[in-house]
Formats: C-alpha cells, sequence, structure tokens
C-alpha cells in the first residue's frame, strides 16, 4: 500500500492492543461471558493478525474499503457507534461516522469475524494479482514509452500510461497509440481493448502541447496538430478488429469523443479521489465523460458532430458538443455512448470475463463481421474527421489571434 494509503488505514483501523483490550473488557455484552476462554483467544488472535496483514498490503484498497475496515475495527472493538454525530462539512470524520454508525447492533464478535474476513480477501485478491501479473502468458510489447502493450488470451491491451498526469495525451502519447492501434490490427489477436491505468482513463489533451509556442510558429503548430489528430482518428475508423473501450474512470475531450469509433464500450461507476488544496482531504467524485469544447473556444472532433447525433439524438448531442454537459457514466450508458456500467467493485473481474468470452470467438468472423457493419459508413467517417480537423486548425488559429495579437 503507497505511503499516504497506508497512514490512512493505520488512522481508521489501529489502535494500541491495550486500547483494544480494554474496550472489550467494557464493551463485551454478558452473554459472550458464557464462550469458552479457547474460543476467546483464537478469535483475538485472527484479529489481531489481520491487523499486520493490513499493514503489509501493498496495493491501496480503495476509501470505500478502508471505510468498512475502519467501521467494522471500530464495532469490533467498541461496539455500536456511540459517538456524536460530525458536521456535514467535516467530510471525512462524516464519511467514517456513516460507515461505523450503518452496522448497527452488529456484534463486536461478528465484526471480528468481518473485519479478519475482509483482510483476507484483500491478501487472497493481491496475492492473486501478482501471479497473474507475472503470468507468462502474457507479452509485453516494446518500444512504447506512455503506453503499456500487452497480448494475452487473443486480446491484445493499450493503456495509457501516464497516471501522474491522469493519463493527459502528449504528442508522443498520440504517436504511439497509432503505432499500437496499426500492430494490434496486424497481430494474432481477436480483439482489441483500450483502457487507463489508474483513476483515470483519460483527462484529453496536455496542455503542455500548447505552451511555449512563439507567435512565428502558431501557425504550422496548428496545422501539424490537425495533422496528427485526422491520422489519430483515422486509425480508429479503420481499426480492423472488435476495438473494445474500457473505462476505468474520468474521460475528457478527444478521449470521450472517439468512443462514438469503438464497437462497445464498457465504464466503471467508480469514484475517483481529487485532492482539495484548500484542505488537502481525498473526496469522491464520480466518473464523468466530458467534452468542454466551447470553454475552450474550440470545436468538436473525432468524428462526434456526426456520431453522437446519430448515437443519441440531436437535442442531448448538442447539450454535450455545444454546451459541454457533463455525464455521469450512468447518463452516457442511458443515451448509447456506454454499453453497460459496471459496479467498480465487480468492474475488471466482470469486464475481463466478458472481453476473454468474445476473444474465444472465430478471428476472422469478427473481423469481417466488424468490417461489414463499418464500411458502410467508412467513407462518410474520413469526410467527417478531414472535415473537423481543418475546423480545428482554423479555431486554434483565430483563438490565437484573438489572445495575442
Amino acid at each position: 500500500m503507497a505511503a499516504p494509503a497506508l497512514t490512512f488505514a493505520r488512522r481508521l483501523c489501529w489502535r494500541p492492543l491495550r486500547e483494544i483490550r480494554q474496550a472489550q473488557a467494557v464493551s463485551i455484552p454478558a452473554v459472550h461471558l458464557h464462550m469458552t476462554a479457547a474460543t476467546m483467544q483464537v478469535s483475538q488472535k485472527d484479529f489481531e493478525k489481520a491487523q499486520e496483514q493490513l499493514k503489509l498490503l501493498k496495493k491501496d484498497p480503495g476509501n470505500e474499503t478502508k471505510l468498512k475496515l475502519y467501521a467494522l475495527f471500530k464495532q469490533a472493538t467498541e461496539g455500536p457507534c456511540s459517538a456524536p454525530k460530525p458536521g456535514m462539512l467535516d467530510f471525512v470524520k462524516k464519511a467514517k461516522w456513516d460507515a461505523w454508525n450503518s452496522l448497527g447492533n452488529l456484534s463486536q464478535d461478528n465484526a471480528r469475524q468481518k473485519y479478519t474476513e475482509l483482510v483476507s480477501s484483500l491478501v487472497s485478491a493481491e496475492s492473486a494479482g501478482q501471479k497473474k501479473d507475472a503470468s507468462p502468458e502474457e507479452s509485453g510489447h516494446d518500444g512504447y514509452e506512455t503506453i503499456l502493450v500487452t497480448t494475452k488470451n487473443n486480446i491484445t491491451k493499450i493503456m495509457f500510461n501516464r497516471p501522474d498526469r491522469k493519463n493527459a495525451i502528449n504528442h508522443k502519447m498520440y504517436r504511439e497509440i497509432i503505432k499500437a492501434l496499426e500492430e494490434a490490427g496486424k497481430d494474432d489477436s481477436t480483439i482489441a481493448v483500450i483502457t487507463g491505468n489508474g483513476d483515470y482513463y483519460s483527462s484529453g489533451n496536455d496542455l503542455n502541447n500548447f505552451t511555449n509556442i512563439q507567435p512565428g510558429e502558431m501557425e504550422k503548430m496548428a496545422k501539424d496538430g490537425a495533422v496528427l489528430l485526422k491520422e489519430f482518428v483515422g486509425h480508429f475508423i479503420d481499426f480492423p478488429k472488435p476495438l473494445i473501450a474500457v473505462v476505468n474512470g474520468p474521460a475528457i475531450g478527444i478521449c470521450v469523443t472517439v468512443l462514438g469509433l469503438c464497437d462497445i464500450v464498457y465504464a466503471s461507476d467508480r469514484v475517483t479521489l481529487e485532492k482539495l488544496w484548500f484542505v488537502q482531504l481525498k473526496i469522491p467524485f464520480k466518473a464523468t465523460f466530458h467534452s468542454p469544447f466551447s470553454q475552450l473556444g474550440q470545436s468538436p472532433e473525432g468524428c462526434s458532430s456526426y456520431l453522437f447525433p446519430k448515437i443519441m439524438g440531436s437535442a442531448k448531442a448538442n447539450e454535450i458538443l455545444l454546451f459541454n454537459k457533463k455525464l455521469t457514466a450512468a447518463e452516457a450508458c442511458a443515451q448509447g455512448l456506454v454499453t453497460e456500467v459496471f459496479p467498480d467493485s465487480t468492474f475488471q473481474k466482470e469486464v475481463w470475463a466478458k472481453l476473454e468470452a468474445y476473444a474465444s470467438l472465430p478471428k476472422n468472423s469478427l473481423a469481417v463481421s466488424k468490417q461489414l457493419l463499418r464500411n458502410v459508413e467508412k467513407e462518410k467517417l474520413h469526410a467527417v474527421n478531414s472535415k473537423e480537423c481543418e475546423v480545428l486548425k482554423e479555431r486554434t488559429l483565430a483563438e490565437f489571434q484573438q489572445t495575442y495579437c
């Protein structure tokens, strides 16, 4: 578990053994006196062992799980919640209080048992994940810096890998995704999957793409950017196999608009963690889909000017493309942009089970069927892509001239 997460978990879940025993001596109901000393000793020993195992976890289990651990620990050591309810603006204490209070009259023994079982499941899951990561069946593709490309079980996975930048796409990443799509289209895999590493799917264009541009370089930058974008979107249009987006967190800009060119889009309902600078607390926010073109003085791309009205109707598409409406994963699913939404707790397990089943289907049949579906509109999509990129180039130059001239 990362250091900040470990500190948080320790604060939530661990107390000195003396305090635990004192709390038990005061709080254990009389009925528990009928339990044998051996049973109590084993239970307490397992409980203490679980606390030690929790400290050894390398991966952060997430705030939801840490709150469960906190609540079960408090219930096991102090009994039902008796603390005063914190104020609404004290987000962390309020979340902790709600989690503990939700356990109601759960007995201390049952809480201790559930705590131990939850820790055991976390340890087992991490162990299984480490074995899976080390599996020789998964082959990595070399030559990439901003993405991770692997092939396993007839699935080529292209993972955005700039989690420290919320997977923002810089020029190098654009080119590497293009290269990965070219290779995935020709390799022996049956399907290809695009996803993100970390809390975000992608935060869209890296703003560093547009910094330190000298006035004399602006026209060339706008032209080169339009060419790169046209090539990038063109590879989504022409991709010969089923292409599936596994949206693990918030998506912004270009990574939202090209979802219309994917064959299936699965999304997690996960909450992400944003650090608020004024209190330095991590507060949950729902995953969202956002294309703020008007706010940035830009215009739609990724064939969204054509596909979004076709997918969700003109009125809904206008809210998103003209007026910057932000969609939750559930709303994106209701409007047809997302195929299915999964709970974060089961997202990876359920989605990859589906993907492995898809990848076991006849490769050539899927490719032929994909082309029958796509070829009907491929010429139209390329024309839309060209027009969108031309307009974006003009908008970029116009915004620059308005700002600096």
